[in-house]
């Protein structure tokens, strides 16, 4: 099913909602979000599987809130909206594990809502979490997740992940890379490009000069090159190059106190070198409100910051709170309002 492109949605500022992996906790933190949120301010349209949504609500022993079902884009109402993909449930489904139909079903979901995105008929896109070994098996190879799955559809080749949590936004400059690869990734050429990106990115979204901090990637700074000279061939002469084309950064500073600094207001943004540098620092500072936002792509697209947890899919103890905050950010940036998350 492909989004239908000849009428132009007349409803706005609509968030569409992909329901992620059947196998996993999406649909569960979706169902429960619903019951919180029945009649949103801005319109909701889910993309999934309605039988994915109707099995989490029967497992958490609730009804769902009236949603308006639709098969066209046009036919969005406000409040709560869905387009069912029409997928039937594998005859051999089972929650927590992985299975080809599911990784199969979850990419349907975000590419759907990528292209409605593109098309310019919902103002932005929140994933659920999909399942890197379920889409691989499902033929995905070259998709390691939802940024290289939207680089793809939007033929873009510059992305970044921004985590956010309350009082705290980093950028990785890289995240599926090993701890070795990450390191040899460090170059001024990569810094620079990837602090262009958060500076236009982020201004785009109604942030004017923003503040951005580079985080240092050896101990210490690398202490006048004694423990690595990374800082001082690669990262420091990217901050001077970024300044002298107006950027607002500084660094490397020391990664052991630059994200304090950030919570404490000093910097808008801080630049991470590699995955668990940035992802450490926001999980122990707000894990359940943690999200995150792809940069690069000509749409907005937040997700919740955490994974399938195919370990208590079906439990009924899931936390929807990073669903909410993902909706939340996604409406903030739609409102060129990202200084107020």
């Amino acid at each position: 099913m492909q989004p239908q492109t000849s009428a132009q949605n007349k409803i706005e500022n609509v968030i569409a909602i992909t329901l992620g992996d059947p196998a996993g906790i999406g649909s569960e933190v979706v169902v429960k979000t619903l019951l919180l949120h029945p009649e949103p301010v801005h319109p909701w349209l889910l993309i999934g599987n309605l039988w994915s949504l109707e099995m989490a609500a029967k497992m958490l022993n609730v009804t769902l809130p009236s949603i308006h079902m639709v098969t066209d884009l046009a036919d969005v109402q406000g409040g709560l909206n869905m387009l069912d993909l029409g997928q039937a449930c594998p005859q051999d489904f089972v929650l927590g594990q992985v299975q080809a139909a599911c990784g199969e079903a979850a990419v349907a979901a975000v590419e759907y809502a990528a292209k409605a995105c593109i098309a310019g008929q919902v103002a932005a896109m929140v994933t659920a979490p999909i399942n890197k070994e379920a889409i691989h098996a499902a033929g995905y190879v070259n998709d390691i997740g939802h940024q290289e799955i939207l680089a793809r559809l939007a033929g873009v080749e510059r992305t970044a992940t921004m985590l956010m949590t309350p009082g705290l936004k980093v950028v990785h400059l890289s995240t599926h890379k090993s701890l070795i690869r990450a390191a040899q990734y460090v170059t001024q050429e990569t810094v620079f490009a990837k602090l262009d990106l958060i500076h236009e990115t982020l201004t785009a979204w109604g942030m004017p000069q923003p503040r951005i901090a580079v985080a240092a990637l050896n101990p210490h700074g690398g202490e006048g090159g004694l423990l690595g000279r990374e800082e001082i061939d690669a990262i420091a002469p990217a901050v001077v190059q970024a300044q002298g084309k107006d950027i607002n950064a500084i660094g490397p500073l020391p990664a052991d106190s630059i994200f304090n600094r950030a919570i404490e207001g000093e910097f808008d943004v801080v630049l991470a070198l590699y995955h668990d540098q940035g992802h450490i620092a926001i999980k122990v500072h707000n894990f359940h409100e943690s999200t995150t936002a792809t940069l690069g792509i000509p749409f907005v697209r937040t997700s919740v910051d955490h994974g399938t947890a195919f370990d208590i899919a079906g439990q009924g103890v899931a936390d929807a709170t990073g669903l909410l905050a993902a909706i939340t950010a996604a409406q903030a940036i739609v409102s060129k309002n990202l200084a107020s998350l």
